[in-house]
């Protein structure tokens, strides 16, 4: 991996491609087991940004101020990334397969239809 600042969409989907290609070959299992653990994964990242964020709040009395809202920024962007190497173990066009997603949810929302849950 290297350490560099991405400069608009092109690299983020090259950076997800390394980042999926780096975790494909070193991952611990493959087939069926290895896609639910991949899918699995998001859901410790967003744990983690509820974790900040009680940090955060000093929601705990028992462990007070743990966090900042940096955290909470950092863990969001894990979740964000997690989730695009999740798309991307799903697809191998994984920045068409969000682009297409993203303009129907726009169309949505412009056409002041509900924001809720993404249609199937």
């Amino acid at each position: 991996m290297t350490d560099r600042q991405l400069s608009g969409p092109a690299d983020l989907w090259a950076s997800i491609d390394e980042l999926w290609t780096w975790l494909d070959a070193h991952r611990a299992h493959g087939g069926e087991q290895g896609l639910l653990l991949r899918m699995l994964k998001l859901s410790e990242e967003v744990g983690e940004v509820a974790q900040a964020v009680i940090g955060a709040t000093g929601q705990n009395p028992r462990k007070g101020v743990t966090h900042t809202w940096d955290d909470v920024q950092g863990e969001l962007c894990d979740v964000v990334i997690t989730a695009l190497v999740a798309l991307r173990t799903l697809t191998p066009r994984p920045g068409e397969v969000f682009g297409e997603h993203l303009a129907r949810v726009l169309a949505r929302s412009s056409a002041g239809g509900p924001a809720g849950e993404p249609e199937r």
